[in-house]
């Protein structure tokens, strides 16, 4: 399933392109005609971001919508890793 956002459900949808002959009327003309009509796609903005879903980054497809009302969660950059030290072993380390 590709060009699906995950979260918004948005997807290729199908039109018309029409072409016009003629002059509009508030222009002094007698009116446009319709002298043809083409099948075209209306293609969302898809992109594929990097994402937390259910708290594990994963790269899903996501429309810019989707990005812009805050649906998406970006995981931290960077990892920070810490030493787990109970306080007593900084209390005797500080007083040796």
């Amino acid at each position: 399933m590709s060009r699906v956002c995950k979260f918004t459900g948005r997807r290729t949808s199908a039109g018309n392109t029409y072409t016009h002959r003629g002059k509009a009327k508030y222009l002094g003309g007698v009116g446009t005609k319709v002298t043809g009509k083409t099948r075209r796609k209306f293609r969302p903005n898809i992109q594929t971001v990097t994402a937390l879903v259910d708290g594990v980054p994963q790269r899903i497809k996501v429309s810019t919508k989707a990005i812009r009302m805050g649906l998406v969660v970006k995981p931290a950059k960077r990892k920070y890793v810490y030493n787990q030290q109970s306080s007593d072993d900084q209390a005797g380390a500080a007083g040796a």
